[in-house]
């Protein structure tokens, strides 16, 4: 499988993802943010660090580049996107996804390691997991509390984006 890896001015996790595809025995393509070509990938992987800054909020410019015009028809086409930090904040930004992340509530930067249950493992991204397998992630970021209305969160969970 050939998956995108995204690459913004200011992003600082490219490479790791680059590393993480091939890591998983796939393909990674190096994706340009000023471009409008996917090159044919498979999936796409939109990753963290601070986009432009993040100067605005984060995320928000990033997510007027002009690859996201390709990256938002390729997902609503199916086609299966993770943003994974800034990259969530980019998907969030673009509409992608309902909802906002905001500053934490300790309105510092959090750094940790961070133990998630695989609640599906019928996604592209979790198919490689058991189902209530424990896992470990490394957690960084600053606007990391996601907010979003009832309505928001029940058509997040119907329509199986997380």
């Amino acid at each position: 499988m050939r998956i995108g890896v995204v690459t913004f001015p200011g992003t600082l996790d490219d490479r790791d993802a680059q590393r993480a595809v091939r890591f998983g025995g796939h393909e990674a393509v190096a994706l340009w943010h000023g471009e409008h070509d996917l090159q044919g990938v498979d999936a796409l992987v939109l990753p963290g660090g601070f986009s432009y800054g993040d100067y605005l909020r984060s995320g928000a410019i990033a997510a007027n580049s002009p690859i996201m015009t390709e990256v938002v028809a390729a997902a609503e086409a199916g086609m299966p996107v993770l943003g994974i930090c800034n990259g969530f904040q980019m998907l969030t930004e673009a509409r992608l996804l309902p909802g906002a992340l905001t500053r934490n509530d300790s309105g510092l930067f959090v750094r940790r390691d961070q133990l998630l249950k695989v609640e599906r493992n019928d996604t592209a991204w979790t198919s490689g997991y058991s189902a209530d397998e424990v896992i470990t992630i490394p957690l960084k970021n600053g606007e990391g509390r996601f907010v979003a209305t009832a309505d928001q969160l029940k058509q997040i969970e119907d329509e199986n984006l997380v």
